[in-house]
C-alpha cells in the first residue's frame, strides 16, 4: 500500500522556461486556434497570415522571456545608475541591531579607543520590604521593629557595573592618565545610554585592579636572533597571556573564517571592524597563571632553543619560590610587576638587553596591530551587485517584422496600391495594435518592477504602459485620446476602470512586509470596522510608514530612550523614545510617536452659555498653523456628546474619496455633494463647503449639516485646495492619539546610597506569600495612553493594542497598561489626570537627565504621585433589567473594561 508524504513543501523554482521557447509557443498557438476555429480555418501552412501574425506574437514572447530570465541585478539596475540600492537594505542598515546581551555591550565599549577589554557585572543592590507597612527601604535597620513575619528583601534586577581594562597609557604622566581614563568613562556613559536596554542601566564603571605576578626566567635563543626583539616579543606575548587582546577583523576575513553574513553582522554595527563572538567569549579574567603556560608560550617563539630557568611569584605574597599555579583575585587582572627579570644566552655566552631597542620594537608590534585593526575598520559594507542598465522596459512594434508584402512595415505600401489595398493594411495595423499595446505593457511593467518591490513602499500606480510609437501613419488609427508622450495619462485612459490602486498597493506593502516576518491583517480587519471605506487608504499609510522606518523599528525593538545629558529639546516634544514606542506606533498606526503634551491637542472643546441661560459645548479642529479648518454647526449639552459628533464628522472627512473631489473639480461647479462634502455657492459667487452627514438626502433636514468650514473662497482653485487640504490633514495628519512609556528602573532612589530620604513606589500587598510580587521597580513599564480618542475608546481597538504591547514588550518585561485623561479644557485641570502626569513628568526628565543615577526628591516624589494615582477611562455601561429583552451593545457591562454609569 503506498504511503502519502505528510511534508507539504513548495518548490523554489516553479519556471518550466516555456516563455523561451518559440516552438513550445507556436504548437500552443496552433492548439487554441484549431479549438476556436477550427471549423472555419483549415489552413495552417507557414504562407497563412495568421500563422505569421502567430509567430511575431511567440516571438515578442519569447524576447520578454528573455529579458524576465536576465540577472536580477540587471532587471533592477536603473537608468540613473542607483542599481540595487534603491531597492533592497544594506546589510549594515537591517542585519544589525541595539546590544542586547553582555557580550553585544562589551563588543560595543571594545570598540571605544583606549578600552582594550570590559566585562559587565549585575551592580548588586537589596531593596527591604515592610510588608505590613507597605514601604521599602535600603537600609534593613529602618524595619528592625517589624516582626519577621513581615520583613522580606529582594534583589533589583537590570542594575549593572562595568569592568574596564584600559590600554596601556605610559607615555603619559598620572595625571594624564587620569584624566585620560576619566574621557574614555564618559564615553562610555554616553555610548551606553545611546543603547540602552528597556528597564537596564549603568550605575558605576569601575577599572579592572591588577594582580601583580613576577617572572624571572634564563633563555637561550638561536645565534643570529635580534635578541632586543625576541625580548620584546617574549613581553608581548606574557601581556598577551596574562590579559588575551581582541581582534577586529574585516568582512573578508570573517567570511574565511566560515561565518555567515547575519553571523557576522549580528549585535551592533562596531566602528573598527568585526569581533568574533566565540573569542570574546573566551576572553574572561583570567582566575589562575600556570607556569607550565608561561613556558609554552616564550617557547612558541620561533627564535627561542630552550628555557633554561623560569620562576613564578606573586609579587605581593612574602617569600620567594617556584610556584607552578598562581591564584588571581577576582575582578582583577594579572600584571608582570618590576621584580620580574629575563636573562638571554646564545650557547654559552650570556648576552645584554638594550632597553630601549626593546621599546622601540614594542611600540613597532603595537603599530603593526593598530594597521590590521584600521584594514578590518575600511572592509565592513557587504557589496551588493552591481547591476547593468539595458532598458528592459523598451518596446518596438511587431508590425516591422513583419514581410513587405504586408505592407505594415517602416517601407509601407508601394505608391501603385489601390484604396482597397491601403484600407487593408490600415485594418490589419490597427488589429494588430491590441496587441503591441498588450505587450507594451507588459514590457512596461517589467521595467516598474524595481519600483512595485521597492522597500520604500511609495508607488502611487500599480498599472503601467507605454506609447508605440514606432508604427507608420499612427496618427490615423489611434484615436485622440492615445497619448503618446504621457505614459501614465495613457494609463490612465486604459486602465482606469479596473485600476483598484489602493487595494493592489496594499497587497504589494502586504508582500513587502511578509518578507519581515510581519503582518497588519488584524489591524486592517479592525480599522476596516472603524473607519469603513476611509480604511484601506489610512492602513495603506500606515504600512508605508511602517516601512519606510524598519530598519529603526527592528534594530531598536527592545532599546530604551536616553536620557543621560540631554538637552531639554530633547525630552519633551521629541521623537527621543524608546524602540517599543516607535515599533507599537508603527504597527498600530499611531501616526506620532514623540513624547509631547497629549492633552493639548488639534482639536477643541469649548463652552458657552445659550440663549436660555444653559452650559452648552461645541468642537473646532485646528491645523498644524493653529488655524481653524473644521467647526461644529450645533451645540451640544455635553462635552460627550460633542466629541461623539466630533469624531462623526472627522469619519465623514475620511470617507470622501479625495479622486472624486478631483474629478469633480476638473469642470466649472456650483452646487453640488461629493461623498460627504457639500459645495455652496453664495449669491455674490463665493465658494464654501460643509461636511454632511449621508444618511438625510434632503437638503432641508436639520441635521444633514454636521460641520462647515467658516471660510469663503473667491475661486474654484482655492476651494479645491482648501477641500483637499482638509481631506488630507485629517487622514495622514490629524491625531490625537500617543504614547508613554515609564520604565520604573528610572524611578528608584540613588542605588549608591544605603540611605534615603526619596520616596518608593508603593507596593500593593498585605502579606508576603511567596505568590505577590513586591518588587515594583525591576523590568516594570508604565503605559499611559489617552483613553477620549475615536480609537481609543473604543473596546476592540484598545484589546487589540493591549495584547500588541504584550506581544511586541521583551518578553521579560511586565506592563501596566492605562488609558487616561482628558482634552485640556474639558475639565478643570486639578481634576485632569493626564494633564498633572504630563507636567510632573516632564520636570522629572529635565530633572533626572542631568544626575544620572541620584534624583531630585521634589520631582520624583511629584511624579510617582502622578503615576500612581491615575485611573483608566473605561466606556459607562448600564445594567440591565433581567426581564428586559433588548440590550444594546454598546452598554454592557464587561468586566474589567466598564465603568458603571449613574442613576
Amino acid at each position: 500500500m503506498s504511503t502519502l508524504d505528510k511534508h507539504i513543501s513548495i518548490p523554489k523554482s516553479t519556471a518550466t522556461g516555456d516563455d523561451l521557447d518559440f516552438d513550445f509557443l507556436r504548437k500552443k498557438g496552433m492548439e487554441y486556434i484549431e479549438h476556436l476555429g477550427g471549423k472555419l480555418w483549415t489552413d495552417y501552412n507557414l504562407h497563412d497570415p495568421g500563422i505569421t501574425i502567430l509567430e511575431m506574437l511567440c516571438y515578442a514572447i519569447t524576447d520578454l522571456g528573455q529579458r524576465i530570465n536576465m540577472p536580477i541585478a540587471d532587471i533592477l539596475a536603473g537608468k540613473d545608475q542607483a542599481g540595487v540600492e534603491k531597492q533592497f537594505f544594506r546589510a549594515t542598515e537591517i542585519l544589525p541591531c541595539k546590544p542586547v546581551t553582555a557580550l553585544d555591550y562589551r563588543k560595543l565599549f571594545i570598540d571605544i579607543p583606549g578600552v582594550k577589554n570590559c566585562w559587565l557585572k549585575t551592580y548588586s543592590k537589596k531593596v527591604y520590604v515592610d510588608c505590613k507597612q507597605q514601604l521599602l527601604s535600603y537600609d534593613k535597620n529602618d524595619f528592625a521593629a517589624t516582626l519577621p513575619a513581615f520583613r522580606k528583601d529582594f534583589l533589583l534586577k537590570g542594575l549593572y557595573t562595568l569592568l574596564v581594562d584600559f590600554e596601556d597609557f605610559g607615555h603619559m604622566d598620572s595625571t594624564q592618565q587620569k584624566a585620560k581614563k576619566q574621557q574614555i568613562k564618559d564615553i562610555i556613559f554616553r555610548k551606553y545610554h545611546e543603547n540602552r536596554n528597556l528597564c537596564e542601566d549603568l550605575v558605576k564603571i569601575e577599572q579592572v585592579k591588577s594582580h601583580p605576578i613576577s617572572v624571572c626566567a634564563i633563555i637561550d635563543i638561536s645565534p643570529g636572533a635580534d635578541e632586543e626583539f625576541v625580548h620584546a616579543r617574549v613581553l608581548r606575548a606574557i601581556e598577551k597571556y596574562f590579559s588575551p587582546p581582541l581582534t577586529f577583523y574585516s568582512l573578508r576575513e570573517m567570511l574565511d573564517k566560515g561565518y555567515a553574513s547575519h553571523e557576522i553582522f549580528e549585535g551592533p554595527l562596531l566602528d573598527n571592524g568585526f569581533i568574533d563572538t566565540e573569542e570574546l567569549r573566551k576572553t574572561e579574567l583570567r582566575r589562575e597563571v600556570r607556569l607550565s603556560d608561561i613556558i609554552n608560550i616564550i617557547m612558541d617563539i620561533e627564535e627561542v632553543h630552550e628555557v633554561k630557568e623560569i620562576s613564578l611569584n606573586d609579587c605581593d605574597a612574602p617569600g620567594e619560590g617556584d610556584n607552578w599555579i598562581i591564584c588571581v583575585d577576582k575582578d582583577h587582572k594579572p600584571r608582570l610587576c618590576s621584580k620580574s627579570t629575563f636573562s638571554y644566552t646564545k650557547g654559552i655566552l650570556p648576552v645584554n638587553i638594550n632597553r630601549q631597542a626593546v621599546e622601540t620594537y614594542k611600540k613597532q608590534l603595537e603599530a603593526q596591530e593598530a594597521e590590521d585593526r584600521e584594514k578590518a575598520r575600511l572592509d565592513k559594507e557587504l557589496k551588493l551587485p552591481a547591476g547593468r542598465y539595458t532598458e528592459t522596459g523598451a518596446y518596438t512594434t511587431i508590425q516591422n517584422d513583419f514581410p513587405d508584402t504586408y505592407g505594415i512595415g517602416v517601407n509601407g505600401l508601394p505608391s501603385t496600391a489601390g484604396t482597397s489595398r491601403k484600407a487593408w493594411a490600415k485594418q490589419l495595423k490597427g488589429y494588430l495594435l491590441f496587441y503591441d499595446q498588450i505587450l507594451a505593457s507588459y514590457f512596461k511593467h517589467l521595467e516598474s518592477v524595481k519600483d512595485l518591490l521597492s522597500k520604500d513602499g511609495e508607488l502611487t500606480r500599480t498599472y503601467f504602459t507605454q506609447a508605440v510609437k514606432d508604427i507608420g501613419d499612427f496618427d490615423l488609427i489611434a484615436g485622440t485620446d492615445y497619448t503618446m508622450n504621457d505614459d501614465e495619462g495613457l494609463a490612465d485612459v486604459l486602465f482606469a476602470s479596473f485600476d483598484h490602486s489602493v487595494e493592489r498597493r496594499n497587497n504589494l506593502l502586504d508582500h513587502l512586509i511578509a518578507r519581515f516576518a510581519e503582518r497588519f491583517g488584524d489591524y486592517a480587519f479592525l480599522m476596516k470596522t472603524l473607519y469603513g471605506s476611509a480604511s484601506e487608504e489610512i492602513v495603506l499609510t500606515n504600512k508605508q510608514a511602517f516601512l519606510k522606518e524598519y530598519a529603526t523599528v527592528s534594530a531598536e525593538r527592545g532599546s530604551a530612550f536616553n536620557y543621560y545629558n540631554q538637552p531639554k529639546e530633547r525630552l519633551w516634544n521629541t521623537n527621543n523614545v524608546s524602540g517599543i514606542q516607535k515599533r507599537i506606533a508603527r504597527l498600530a498606526g499611531i501616526k506620532n510617536y514623540f513624547r509631547r503634551d497629549l492633552s493639548r491637542s488639534f482639536v477643541q472643546v469649548y463652552s458657552l452659555v445659550n440663549h436660555e441661560g444653559e452650559t452648552v459645548f461645541k468642537w473646532r479642529i485646528r491645523n498644524e498653523s493653529n488655524h481653524i479648518i473644521l467647526s461644529s454647526t450645533e451645540a451640544f449639552p455635553s462635552v460627550k456628546l460633542a466629541v461623539e459628533e466630533l469624531y462623526f464628522a472627522v469619519r465623514q472627512v475620511m470617507e470622501t474619496r479625495k479622486k472624486l473631489v478631483e474629478k469633480a473639480f476638473e469642470k466649472p461647479i456650483s452646487e453640488i455633494a461629493i461623498d460627504n462634502v457639500e459645495i455652496h455657492l453664495s449669491p455674490g459667487g463665493k465658494f464654501s463647503f460643509h461636511i454632511i452627514n449621508p444618511e438625510f438626502e434632503s437638503a432641508s433636514h436639520p441635521d444633514r449639516i454636521i460641520a462647515k468650514q467658516f471660510k469663503y473662497y473667491n475661486t474654484q482653485q482655492e476651494l479645491k485646495n482648501a477641500l483637499t487640504g482638509l481631506i488630507d490633514f485629517v487622514k495622514f495628519t490629524f491625531t490625537e492619539e500617543g504614547i508613554f512609556l515609564i520604565e520604573h528602573t528610572l524611578l528608584l532612589p540613588d542605588v549608591t546610597k544605603n540611605t534615603t530620604d526619596t520616596g518608593f513606589l508603593p507596593i500593593c500587598t498585605d502579606d508576603c506569600e511567596e505568590c505577590h510580587t513586591i518588587d515594583p521597580y525591576s523590568y516594570r513599564v508604565s503605559i499611559v495612553l489617552p483613553g477620549y480618542t475615536l480609537r481609543f475608546s473604543d473596546p476592540a481597538f484598545r484589546e487589540y493594542l493591549e495584547n500588541l504591547i504584550r506581544q511586541e514588550l521583551p518578553a521579560h518585561i511586565l506592563a501596566r497598561i492605562c488609558w487616561i485623561g482628558y482634552r485640556k479644557g474639558e475639565i478643570p485641570d486639578e481634576e485632569n489626570d493626564l494633564l498633572y502626569f504630563e507636567k510632573t513628568y516632564k520636570a522629572f526628565l529635565e530633572a533626572k537627565t542631568s544626575v544620572g543615577t541620584a534624583q531630585d526628591k521634589e520631582k520624583l516624589e511629584a511624579f510617582t504621585d502622578a503615576l500612581s494615582q491615575l485611573n483608566t477611562i473605561y466606556p459607562v455601561g448600564r445594567l440591565y433589567d433581567c426581564e428586559e429583552e433588548e440590550e444594546h451593545p454598546e452598554g454592557k457591562v464587561i468586566l474589567g473594561r466598564t465603568n458603571l454609569g449613574t442613576l
